[in-house]
């Protein structure tokens, strides 16, 4: 018999979900809310939930409205029992549930039906396919109108259940790809999907091909097969009068350029005409924006780009008209004024991610995100990531009416970075078509389009930079005057095509010209930095970061007047802009490097920094961009940093602690099963082992006291740290390892038993698959190896003979990452440095595997910098040659071309590499033959440096 609710508790339980969503009662709602918590207990609350939420008629004393609040609100918790508690769901409550839900899709309130669709997604999230065997074909069925369990399918139902397929689609995209039992749910879907294309009903239309669109960048076969009858069906939708139908065709034709190119070749022509039909079409500006974003793809796509040239005349004017703000956009931003006195609201605050460091065998350290070989940006990539430095903030689908424009990706930003594609293949052709454009617009009285032009000229500043350069002696002192201008928007993007231009203006051969141009550059920046508009602060800000990069050491004479400026400004700054400002002062630090430790930059920067360490609290997150500017000025300061390292190394010390003590607490939260765990942003512990790191350096072997003397113990925290999930923090945690080993390692050597089976488990590739996300970024788990093996390293170094516990260990694991095919190189070089710094101390122990390690040893090493690292690898693995020079058979020659090529050995390492020279020339019955065998320039080396 089938399960029946009371009437009730079904009375009440629907008086308490109407309360829980009534804003204007909120003594009620909060009752409501406690009881529903309460009702949660019962274990058939998912049954009341689930008949609520599909009862279409009202209970008595519910009004209809009144009545769709019950439901939405049954609904809300429904999905979120779903998602929390699914594995907990009674056998016989979930059945219920499905063996309803479905009758969600035939309610005549739209609203309902796309609830329905959520819960739906949420069982297939956290059962998976194979839990809901039948459900795939009963909402096939209903698109199709012939399920005969609902009886008449009405327009609505077909609607919602393709509606529902489409959330199930872009959820479980992998799942539905895959093979179960020879059945392949996608072989069947995309079919069916293509089928619905001809549907009478536009949403039905439209949802169909967004399906298909949703599988098209994974390039699967289950799609290929059918890619001829999907390029016939976008060709017979892109005259279809739904816009939604033509944004899925726009979507569908930019993924195509990928896919195949040599199909849609043919019709470029008729594909240009067409998009820039839809991107006029201002009306709908998602339909603009997603044919706008066909030219990003196909400017950048290697068969197709140079195809796009007869259609230039076309295309660029297009784009410039779409770079000009809208009707609405201007209503809502024109004239905001000054508001530098207001304070930000917390969702104006960006959020922050802190950049984890790996360390490099030259010495030196990189972001994460440069460490990625698989990872490097396209063209398009890179012209958003340029075109958000006080541009773009940042790419978000937000479609909510109330966001202000300049924080989303929209038609205007997707035309400038479209334009900036185009620039980088057509270099001067673009520049001579925007060129009267420029003439036109630069100088418009109508702001606007004042504003547009200098966004096109910034645009095009690095694809048509020669182009550009003979008219910068005219443009730059007009662009200065426009910092000036009465609109803020257009002081906002003047400052940033000036930093578009920074590295013409810092590279200037004549001293003269960089007074004429790039000192006004730089002070006009620095005076935006203190505008009264808020938006231009954060503009000039980041355009003056642009143009330290560019800068570097040209920035030294100008120390002091900057940091009297970033000064003020840290003193003026809301919240939102400070953490470009830590930015300014980061860059400044790692470009100046000691020139920031005179004196008199110190009193200017350190009070002002100190100051703002002092107010910013240990759970803002204004402490990760603090925390990474502070950790490049200690850097920069080195042991001049002193005086201020003890309160910002114990407080680090603390706020790992804090945080450590917070992930235990979420942890038994979790495990209890309770709802509410909060769980710590890892980024409090990556930023604060990164400071810590900095500051070891800085104050070299003085920092030991401060190890010390930490509260609670520095490496007992170290060892949490470096076994835990999250790669960032493993990450930063090693290359403080290797930091210790190199600066403290009297205080690190009594901890190395607990270490070391940590940092051997962090070795194990099996354990370290990194994966991809859909622009083939690598993660953190290469770069957490790569520090894992350069810490290895450092402490071999320092513990020689007393590594001999590990040796075995270590180098099983270090061989199996020097033969590791198709990874990055750094992470080898890492791991053969280990390898040769072993054997300083454990040469017995590595020689009998000589065999199995030079060869992967000195192709990994050939090409790492003449460093100290290099130096002792090498001395460690010549030590080893010497205990067993037979198995040097098959790779001697690379040795000795090695050793030949070598300029600057240390003579410690020179004397190693003359007895393994001499060992050799005794050892081969014939040497001369064997010398006889390198080039000429090989030989003549070996004969002058060791005496042959």
């Amino acid at each position: 018999m089938e399960w029946q609710p009371v009437e009730e508790p079904l009375t009440q339980l629907s008086g308490y979900l109407r309360d829980s969503l009534n804003g204007a009662d909120p003594a009620a709602q909060k009752h409501a809310t406690e009881v529903l918590k309460e009702a949660e207990r019962s274990p058939d609350i998912n049954n009341y939930l689930t008949y609520l939420f599909i009862r279409a008629d009202p209970l008595p004393r519910f009004s209809a409205q009144e009545w769709l609040l019950v439901r939405q609100a049954a609904n809300l918790l429904l999905k979120n029992h779903v998602k929390q508690n699914f594995k907990q769901f009674p056998p016989a409550n979930l059945e219920y549930l499905k063996s309803k839900i479905l009758l969600g899709l035939q309610d005549p309130h739209s609203q309902i039906r796309g609830l329905t669709g959520n819960v739906i997604t949420e069982l297939v999230r956290h059962g998976g396919i194979l839990s809901w065997t039948d459900l795939l074909t009963r909402l096939l069925t209903i698109v199709e109108g012939s399920d005969p369990s609902l009886g008449e399918i009405s327009p609505g139902a077909q609607e919602g259940a393709v509606s529902a397929l489409a959330k199930v689609c872009e959820d479980n995209k992998r799942s539905l790809d895959r093979d179960y039992n020879g059945n392949r749910p996608l072989n069947v879907l995309i079919p069916k999907f293509l089928q619905f294309t001809s549907s009478p009903h536009p949403k039905i239309r439209a949802y169909s091909l967004g399906c298909i669109n949703i599988f098209l960048p994974s390039k699967t076969q289950s799609v290929l097969v059918h890619i001829d009858s999907l390029i016939t069906v976008i060709f017979s939708l892109a005259q279809d009068s739904s816009n939604a139908v033509r944004r899925e065709v726009c979507r569908a034709m930019v993924h195509l350029v990928d896919i195949c190119p040599d199909k849609i070749y043919p019709h470029l022509g008729g594909i240009v005409e067409y998009m820039i039909a839809q991107q006029l079409k201002v009306e709908e500006p998602d339909l603009s924006l997603d044919a706008a974003e066909f030219w990003l793809t196909a400017g950048e796509h290697d068969q197709l780009k140079l195809g796009l040239g007869p259609y230039l005349d076309k295309i660029v004017p297009t784009l410039l008209k779409s770079m000009v703000y809208s009707d609405e956009d201007i209503a809502r931003l024109a004239g905001q004024g000054d508001d530098a006195d207001v304070e930000d609201k917390a969702e104006d605050i960006k959020p922050v991610f802190a950049k984890s460091k790996q360390r490099l065998p030259n010495g030196e350290n990189a972001d994460v995100g440069d460490f990625a070989t698989n990872g490097a940006k396209s063209a398009g990539e890179q012209a958003i990531d340029d075109l958000s430095d006080g541009e773009i903030d940042e790419f978000s689908e937000d479609e909510d009416g109330d966001e202000d424009p300049e924080d989303r990706w929209n038609l205007r930003k997707c035309s400038a970075a479209a334009l900036d594609v185009l620039a980088s293949v057509y270099h001067q052709p673009i520049f001579d078509i925007i060129l009267p454009y420029l003439k036109d617009n630069l100088r418009s009285d109508q702001w606007p389009y004042r504003e547009a032009a200098v966004l096109a000229l910034g645009a095009v500043a690095e694809g048509c930079l020669d182009a550009v350069v003979p008219h910068l002696p005219e443009l730059i002192p007009y662009l200065l005057t426009l910092l000036n201008d009465g609109e803020p928007l257009v002081r906002q993007i003047t400052c940033w095509t000036l930093g578009r231009y920074s590295r013409w203006a810092a590279t200037l051969p004549d001293e003269s010209l960089k007074q004429r141009y790039y000192v006004p550059m730089m002070e006009g920046l620095l005076t935006k930095m203190l505008d009264g508009n808020k938006r231009v602060q954060e503009a000039g800000a980041s355009a003056f970061a642009s143009l330290e990069e560019q800068s570097q050491q040209e920035l030294k004479p100008f120390i002091e007047p900057i940091l009297r400026q970033f000064v003020v400004a840290m003193d003026r700054y809301k919240d939102r802009n400070m953490f470009i400002l830590y930015d300014c002062i980061q860059t400044l630090a790692e470009h100046v490097g000691q020139a920031l430790s005179e004196k008199r930059h110190v009193d200017i920067l350190m009070p002002a920094l100190i100051k703002r360490w002092e107010k910013v609290k240990d759970n803002s997150r204004e402490l990760f961009p603090l925390l990474e500017a502070l950790s490049y000025v200690a850097t920069a300061l080195g042991i001049v940093f002193a005086p201020f390292a003890q309160p910002i190394f114990y407080r680090c010390v603390r706020i790992i602690h804090q945080n450590l003590e917070m992930y235990i607490q979420a942890a038994k939260v979790d495990a209890n099963g309770t709802e509410g765990a909060e769980w710590p942003d890892k980024d409090f512990l990556v930023c604060s082992l990164d400071l810590l790191s900095a500051i070891i350096q800085a104050l070299d072997s003085t920092s030991d006291q401060l190890v010390a003397s930490a509260q609670p113990g520095f490496f007992d925290l170290l060892v949490v740290c470096m076994g835990d999930p999250n790669n960032d923090v493993r990450q930063s945690s090693y290359a403080l390892l290797g930091d210790c080993a190199i600066y403290v390692f009297p205080q690190l050597q009594r901890y190395l038993p607990r270490i070391m089976p940590l940092l051997i488990e962090q070795l194990d590739m099996s354990n370290n698959e990194p994966e991809f996300d859909e622009l083939g970024a690598m993660d953190a788990g290469y770069s957490v190896v790569n520090n894992a093996c350069w810490s290895c390293g450092e402490i071999a170094l320092k513990q020689g003979p007393g590594m001999a516990p590990y040796v075995e260990s270590l180098y099983t694991r270090l061989l199996t990452i020097v033969q590791t095919p198709d990874i990055p190189s750094s992470v080898t070089e890492n791991a053969a440095i280990a390898i040769g710094r072993l054997g300083l101390g454990s040469c017995d122990d590595l020689a009998p595997h000589l065999e199995d390690f030079a060869r992967p040893f000195l192709d990994s090493i050939k090409n790492v910098a003449e460093t100290d690292e290099k130096d002792t690898a090498l001395r460690g693995f010549a030590m080893i040659v010497g205990r067993n020079p037979e198995a040097m058979e098959s790779c001697l020659i690379p040795f000795f071309k090695c050793i030949a090529k070598y300029r600057e050995p240390s003579p410690e390492l020179h004397h190693l590499f003359q007895q393994t020279v001499t060992g050799y020339q005794g050892f081969i019955q014939d040497f001369g033959a064997f010398i006889s065998q390198f080039p000429p320039d090989v030989q003549n080396d070996l004969q002058e440096r060791y005496r042959l």
